[in-house]
Formats: C-alpha cells, sequence, structure tokens
C-alpha cells in the first residue's frame, strides 16, 4: 500500500522533545508529563492527545456532540458505556485518519490507539508536532506582511472614525431638522396666514384711501360753497345797506323792493339752513375720518409687526437652507471619503495578492525539495506498515460483527416494542369493551336494588327475611361493585 504520495517527511524526535512540545503547545494528556510516558506509552495517550489536538487547532473536538449520537439506541442493552465508548473511538480514528492524511501520514490503524507501540506514538506524535512547528513557522512569515501596512490600518480606522463622526453629524442635522420641522412648517401657517391678513388689509388700506379721498373732495366742495355763501351774504348786505338809503327817496319802489328782498331773504335763510346741515354733516363726516385714520395707523402697526414677523420666517427660511447646504456638502466629502476607502483598500488587496503568490512560489519550492527528502523513508515505512494489516483487518471484522448485533438487537427491541404496542391496544379495547358493558348492566342492577328495598319496606312486618332481599343484596353490591370499577 502506498502510504505517501509526496515527498514531504518530518524528523523523529525524541520522548523528551515530544514531551516538551506536547506541553508547550497544550496537548498533553496531563502538565506533568513524562518522556516515560512517551517511551512506555498507556493505551489512552494517543486518544487523549488526538482528542485535545483537535479541540486546540482543528476546532472539532474527537468525541465532542456527535460522540453522543446513536447512545439511546443502545438503551436497554447490555454495557451501553462500553458500546459509546467504542463509537467515540471509532469516530476519532476516523478524524485523525483523515487529518494525518492530509498532512501526509497515512495507514493509522485502530491499534495505534488502543495498544499503541513506542515507534508508532513516536511516529505519530512527531508528525503532529512536525506540523505545530510548520503551522508557526508560516504565521511567522505573514507578520512582517501585516506589520508592514500598520499606517493603512490606522488610516482606516481614522476615516472610520471620521464617517461615523459625520454620520453621527448628519444624524444629528436630520434630528434637529426633523425637531425643526414641525415649528417651520406652524411658522410658514403662520406667514401664509399673514400674508392673506396683509392682502386682505391692502384691499381695506385702498378702499378706505378711495373714500377718503372721496370725502376730502365733498369737503372741499362744502368749503367752496360756504365761501360762495359768505360771498353772497356780504353782496346782499351792501345791497340792502343801498337800498335803505334809497327809501325817503322813494317809497313805493322801496316797498316793493323790500317785499323783493324778503322774499329773497327768506330764501337765503332757508340756504343758509341747509349749509349749516351740511356742515353739520360734514364735521360728523370728518369726526368718522379722524376714527377711520386712528384705525388706519392701529392697523398699519399691525402690518409692521406682520412684516417683521415675515422678515423673521425669511431669516429662518434662509438659516434653514444654509443648513441643508452644508448638509449636502457633507454628504459629498463622505462620498469622496469612500471612493477613496475602496481605491485604498483596492490597492491593498493587490499588494498582498502579490506578496501572497510569492510566498506560495517559495512554499513550493520547499515542498518540493522536502519532498526529495521524503522519498528515501518511505519504503521503509510501508515495509513496517504492511505488517499490521492482518491484525486490523482482523479488528475490523470484529467490530463489524459487534455492529451486526447492535443492529439485530436494536430491531429486536423494536419489534418487542410493536408487539407491546399492539397488546395494549387490545388491552385498552378490551376496557373499552368491559366499560360498555358495565354502564349497560348498571342500571338493570339499580331497578333491581329498588325492587329489592321496596319488598323489604312491605315486609317489615314479616321477622322472616325474604327471598327477594336475599336476592337483590349481592346484586346492589356488584353494582356499587361495577361503579367503583369504572371510577378507577
Amino acid at each position: 500500500m502506498d502510504s505517501m504520495d509526496s515527498g514531504f517527511g518530518f524528523p523523529m524526535l525524541s520522548s523528551a522533545v515530544i514531551a516538551d512540545y506536547l506541553i508547550q503547545f497544550g496537548i498533553a494528556p496531563v502538565s506533568n508529563l513524562r518522556p516515560e510516558d512517551i517511551s512506555k506509552p498507556q493505551p489512552d495517550l494517543l486518544r487523549a492527545v488526538l482528542s485535545h489536538f483537535f479541540a486546540a487547532f482543528v476546532g472539532t473536538a474527537g468525541d465532542g456532540e456527535d460522540g453522543q449520537l446513536g447512545f439511546s439506541d443502545l438503551e436497554g442493552v447490555d454495557n451501553p458505556e462500553h458500546h459509546a465508548e467504542a463509537i467515540r473511538v471509532l469516530r476519532l480514528i476516523s478524524k485523525s485518519r483523515t487529518f494525518l492524511e492530509s498532512i501526509h501520514l497515512k495507514d493509522l490503524k485502530l491499534v495505534d490507539l488502543l495498544r499503541p507501540t513506542q515507534h508508532r506514538v513516536v511516529q505519530v506524535l512527531s508528525a503532529l508536532i512536525n506540523f505545530l512547528l510548520y503551522r508557526e513557522d508560516k504565521l511567522s512569515l505573514l507578520k512582517p506582511i501585516i506589520s508592514e501596512t500598520p499606517d493603512y490600518h490606522e488610516r482606516t480606522m481614522e476615516l472610520k472614525a471620521r464617517i461615523a463622526q459625520i454620520h453621527k453629524e448628519i444624524a444629528d442635522h436630520q434630528l434637529e431638522e426633523q425637531m425643526e420641522e414641525p415649528m417651520a412648517q406652524q411658522l410658514e401657517a403662520v406667514v401664509n396666514a399673514l400674508q392673506q391678513k396683509v392682502q386682505v388689509y391692502n384691499k381695506q388700506q385702498l378702499a378706505l384711501r378711495a373714500k377718503a379721498a372721496a370725502i376730502n373732495d365733498k369737503k372741499e366742495e362744502l368749503h367752496r360753497k360756504i365761501t360762495q355763501a359768505d360771498f353772497d351774504l356780504t353782496k346782499h348786505a351792501q345791497e340792502n345797506s343801498k337800498l335803505r338809503s334809497k327809501l325817503v327817496k322813494s317809497p313805493e319802489k322801496v316797498q316793493r323792493a323790500l317785499e323783493e328782498k324778503k322774499s329773497v331773504r327768506a330764501k337765503l335763510k332757508e340756504s343758509e339752513k341747509i349749509a349749516m346741515h351740511n356742515v353739520q354733516e360734514k364735521t360728523a363726516t370728518l369726526e368718522l375720518l379722524n376714527k377711520a385714520h386712528e384705525k388706519l395707523g392701529k392697523q398699519y402697526s399691525k402690518l409692521q409687526d406682520v412684516q417683521e414677523q415675515l422678515a423673521a420666517s425669511k431669516t429662518v427660511e434662509k438659516e434653514v437652507k444654509a443648513r441643508k447646504a452644508k448638509l449636502n456638502d457633507e454628504r459629498a466629502s463622505v462620498k469622496s471619503f469612500d471612493t477613496q476607502i475602496v481605491e485604498w483598500q483596492r490597492k491593498v488587496h493587490d499588494e498582498m495578492e502579490e506578496r501572497l503568490k510569492a510566498k506560495v512560489k517559495e512554499r513550493n519550492q520547499i515542498i518540493a525539495e522536502e519532498n526529495q527528502k521524503l522519498g528515501a523513508s518511505r519504503s521503509e515505512i510501508e515495509s513496517k506498515l504492511q505488517c499490521l494489516e492482518p491484525r486490523e483487518k482482523k479488528v475490523e471484522a470484529m467490530i463489524a460483527k459487534a455492529t451486526e448485533l447492535c443492529s439485530e438487537a436494536a430491531s429486536a427491541r423494536s419489534a418487542a416494542t410493536a408487539e407491546q404496542q399492539k397488546i395494549r391496544e387490545r388491552f385498552d379495547n378490551l376496557l373499552k369493551a368491559f366499560d360498555t358493558y358495565m354502564d349497560n348492566v348498571d342500571p338493570f342492577l339499580e331497578r333491581v336494588g329498588e325492587v329489592g328495598r321496596q319488598l323489604a319496606e312491605e315486609d317489615t312486618s314479616d321477622p322472616r327475611p325474604s327471598a327477594a332481599t336475599a336476592k337483590t343484596t349481592p346484586r346492589a353490591s356488584a353494582s356499587k361493585k361495577s361503579r367503583a370499577r369504572k371510577r378507577a
């Protein structure tokens, strides 16, 4: 059997060195492992080391949760702990064989775990320690590559912190904007209402100005009429004085003139009364105009307040627009930072790929050299391993027979369980039939008991007990027993 596919090899270590390395890597079965424990191995040495190795470095223990699968199927079988231990050992050897074949150590037998020899224990442990040392070397080779880019990580962390801060500021601005949005909407509604009021007030002001202009026109016309009436009065007074000077000369003419003057005077008095009435109306209208002027002044002051509120709302709108512009600028800067981060990550990824390719090439060269060295020891190991094949086949046949016996026991147990279930169903059916029979018999027994009690009451005068009572008493007791069984 070809146990090795390449030239990969490892040196055989001494027992003391193996003990030190096992303690150093933390996979020793005990903390005070001695070289004598390896030179004279116990049956559980390799199992414990492999279990610790899988738990510490591979990530799956040899007998973890999978080791408990199938243990419930062994209940009811003699010594289930031995079968569970056998299953754990089989799973451990399967995982160990798979892993050791991956590092080019094949032909791991069951006997190596159950009855290990010194040579075989040293060989397996040397392979594990060689793998761990090889793993440490590769990790140490990668450490300089990681240490060459500390600035990138620092810069990335700074950029991430800056991005987080900017996102926080954006969230704060959005929160402030959301908090101020109801106030802005409220101010906008107030501004719209005030603008509508201003438009209404402007219309009212224009109407009032038109009315005031019409009243001023009427006032000027009245003043003109009053001045004209005064002029007419002075003119009539002068004519009256002239007529008085002519009274002595012609009395008849004077009389006629006086009558004419009286009629004219009456007309003038009527016109004067009308003028006075007009003047009073004008004064009343002037008072109304003054009051309207005062109201207009108050409305004008209110309009000034509204204009101030409008100016304040405009300033608030300007601040909101400025904050929105600032927020947009910050979003653009965040996008630019994101593009820079993506570019830096791409550059670092390319550099890492190039370095990894170089390291892989170097590793392939080392593996080729080691494979050449491994070819010399392959034939010797194969000859030693072929001696153990007959014993392994015998043990595997015994294990297969034990597995077959376990499966037969499980099938017998399942058949017995099915038979027990059938018997249980029959028993339940019999109980149901008995319950239905007793349900039908109980009313008859109760009626017989009542007849017996009636006969006993009728025969209370007769000292001898009647045959009916003697017969009904056991039946009544039987009905009570049947009821008791039904309740049970």
